[in-house]
Order: C-alpha cells, then structure tokens, then sequence
C-alpha cells in the first residue's frame, strides 16, 4: 500500500486522520505489528479521540487476521498502557496522538516493557511491511478479551508515595490543596479514583474525557492551555496546581504564586527528593537540560547521566544503568518503580508526599534556582536547512566544548546551550542557559538565534 512515510516519527507514529493516517494504514500497521514481532498476543487500547473507536477497530482487525489475540484494555490513559504491558509481560499498541490537536491519530507502540518501537528499531521495519503488504499466512485468526486494569493501576500508583505523609499533614489541620487540569484528555477518570483516596483537598478542571476538546487543547507547553489553572492557583489559595496532556504520559506544574514550573527545575527537584530514599542512585535527564539538575544531583550524592531525548531512548537507558529515575524538560518523568516508564499520575503524587513531608511552599524551593540558573525555554525557529544550520552554530562556537550526542549541544564556563532539528518538521529547538546573569541569557539566546535564522 502507498502509505505516507511522514507518519512513521522517532518515536511513534502519528498523522493527521483520515488524510494521513485512516483505517486502511491502522489495519496494515496492526497486521505489521503482530508479523515484525511474531506476536501471540497484543494488548490495545485507545484515547478519548473521536477517530479512535475507528482505528481501535481497524487496528485490533489487522492484528486478529494476522493471527494474534487482542487484549482490550479499553479507553486508558498511556501510563495505564504501559502498567497493563509490564504486568501481563506482552507488547502493546495504544491508539492516541499523545498532546496533538484534535484531528490526529497514532499508535505507541510496547515491544515488551521498558523497550518501545522506536525509528531506530521497528517503527521504519512496520513502514517496509505496510508497503510491501508481505506478511505470512496466518494458521488462525485471533480473537479480542476485554480487561480492565483500572483498579490494579490505582492500587499500583497508590503503592508508590507514602500516604501517611499525607495523612501528618492533614491532621495538623493543613491538608494539600490541589486543583489539577486534564483538559479532556485520558486523566481525569483515574486521577479522580486515586485522589478520592488521599487525604488532600483536591479540585478538578475538565476531567471527563472529549475527543471535541470543548474547553482547551491537548499540550500544556503552550501558554493559553494553562491560562485559566495559572490564575485559579494563586486567586483560590491552592498549594499547587497540575495538568496532564492528552494521553496522560507528561505532567506540569503550576506554583502558589501561579507560576510555571519548568521541566527542567522540576527534574531537578523531583531527583534531589528521590535521592533521599534512594542514596547514591543514578539519575538520567535529558541533553536539554539546565546546569540545576546535574547540580542538584551531584549535590545529594547521586549520580547523573544524560541522555538523548526521546522516551524509546530514556527507557532503554534507565534499564541498562538501572537508573531510579529520569526527566525530561518536555515533561516526561520516568520510574524504575513503575517499570521505567513515564507517568503523569505519579510525579503529581510524589510532589504532594514532598511538600507534606517539608512543610515548605513550591515557591519557596523554586527561588532558590531562579536566582541561579536563568534559562531560555525551548525556542522553536523555522528554517529551510535544518542540518546546515546546525553546522553553521559548531562552527561559530567551535572555542566551546561541543559534543553531539543529540543535535549540537555547546558549553563555555557561565552558559551552554543545545539545538536540535526537530523529528516531524522543520524547526530547530533551543535551548540555552547562563549561571551568570539573566542579561547574559538573553545576549547569548539572541545571538545564537541570530545565526539560527540566518
């Protein structure tokens, strides 16, 4: 079959439904997906989009008439998927385009947990399979199972934080006050489940899931789809305020002051805390990332490594290193105790056992870093040569300590910064900080950006 070759991404596939990405790619893909792996068995679930009944069925078709079973998990969130394939030990497709607008479909695909397809390995092998339609006979046709692992994922998540922390605070008569965004996306119904459980004041917004996205979209990197949480914060008296994209696998935050909380200082944070329970672990972020989190790392003994970005490449990496935990600026958290993989519900949890536990404000440990690490946020530029460009920047800097491990990323003594070519379009990415000055932050953000846009 002529298949667009663009849907088939670094980490996933994804494209825009039904131009893109139809029925017709869903059931070759599925049909791919059981053939590349010699799967028996796949489990399936899909996101709130209104396509996804659709490609569900189109998927789960191509995977039964290649042979394989299909366990139906139902309408989940990802980190729902993912806790579905490390339990049952079997590879696993989601149906979801993740924090994309409302129009697009895609597919996560599990090889066994924490391994994903990535384009490295698998995801280019299903594109030469949907187009050369070479798959075996199958000796059979599989059959669909329903299983509903909502309440084991609860009770899973719920294992992982210290709920009597929780419970001290509450009975000094100052429990956490929470409100948590999940903008329709998959989160709301389990993180209703779980905080009905705590002992915190808790307030939703928008939690039942709508693949017409009534309210806002789906990424809480952009501005306006955080707006409504950033003033409710600080005008209602909330210790802190969450969001979740659309699949539920990233997670944001929002401080007492109604701030944002950037990803990388949330890393930073997240893996001191972590270091407390576990001494002298090994800590992964991401290229990206501000000078703060190998700082803070090193600072509580631990030790941190950095790694390209992309969730099929952190997950890979934390098994190998046996690594506690990881970040990424863009918002993926990741748990060894939660199989490697990222979740949006755990890292909201951990952050409230946190501030329970040190009786401090968000605010409060934030400063500290805002008065230190000045960073840019991810700067996205569209250009004509992507590779071009990022030449013309090594060559610029070359007096600095460069190194290549995910686009150009270049040190000097009071700044760094790292650009990268995007893997769906043509933009490059950056990211840069200084521990010097905030003016020297943004002299050194201009004129790289000078050369990045010619």
């Amino acid at each position: 079959m002529q298949v667009n070759p663009g849907i088939f991404k670094a980490y996933d596939i994804r494209g825009i439904y039904p131009t893109e990405l139809n029925e017709e790619a869903g059931y070759l893909i599925g049909r791919a997906f059981v053939t590349f792996l010699g799967a028996s068995t796949v489990i399936v679930g899909r996101d709130m989009r209104i396509s996804g009944p659709a490609m569900f069925a189109a998927v789960t078709r191509g995977i039964t008439d290649q042979g394989a079973d299909v366990v139906d998990i139902g309408m989940v969130s990802t980190d729902q998927y993912y806790f579905a394939c490390a339990t049952l030990g079997l590879p696993g497709m989601m149906v979801t385009a993740s924090h994309n607008p409302k129009q697009y479909s895609g597919f996560k695909m599990v090889r066994q947990m924490p391994y994903l397809l990535s384009g490295d390995e698998g995801i280019q092998d299903l594109r030469r399979l949907v187009e050369s339609e070479a798959f075996p006979e199958p000796a059979r046709k599989g059959a669909i199972t329903a299983h509903d692992f909502k309440e084991p994922f609860v009770q899973k998540i719920l294992s992982l934080i210290d709920v009597a922390a929780l419970e001290a605070r509450a009975k000094q008569g100052s429990p956490l006050r929470v409100i948590a965004d999940t903008g329709n996306g998959m989160v709301g119904p389990a993180l209703q489940e779980i905080y009905s459980r705590l002992p915190i004041e808790f307030v939703g917004m928008y939690l039942d899931p709508d693949g017409n996205l009534p309210n806002h979209g789906l990424d809480p990197l952009q501005p306006e789809n955080r707006a409504e949480l950033q003033a409710r914060v600080p005008a209602e008296g909330f210790d802190i305020g969450f969001l979740f994209d659309g699949d539920g696998d990233r997670f944001f935050a929002i401080d007492d002051r109604g701030e944002f909380i950037s990803g990388d200082f949330l890393t930073a944070i997240m893996g001191q805390y972590l270091l407390e329970k576990y001494p002298a672990a090994k800590i992964l972020y991401d290229v990206r990332a501000s000078w703060a989190v190998q700082d803070l790392i090193k600072a509580k003994g631990g030790t941190p490594l950095m790694e390209r970005v992309g969730h099929a490449f952190i997950k890979r990496r934390m098994a190998t290193e046996d690594a506690v935990y990881a970040g990424e600026v863009t918002g993926h958290y990741y748990f060894k105790d939660f199989y490697y993989a990222d979740s949006g519900l755990l890292p909201s949890l951990l952050l409230m056992e946190m501030l329970a536990k040190r009786g401090v404000r968000m605010s409060d440990l934030l400063r500290e870093l805002e008065a230190k690490y000045f960073i840019s946020g991810e700067i996205n530029s569209k250009v004509d040569d992507v590779k071009g460009r990022l030449e013309a920047l090594a060559a610029r800097f070359a007096d600095g300590k460069i190194e290549r491990m995910d686009g150009v990323s270049v040190s000097y003594d009071s700044w760094h910064f790292n650009v990268r070519g995007s893997n769906t379009e043509p933009l490059i990415r950056l990211n840069l900080e200084s521990v010097a000055s905030p003016e020297e932050m943004a002299a050194k953000r201009d004129e790289v950006l000078s050369i990045i846009l010619g």
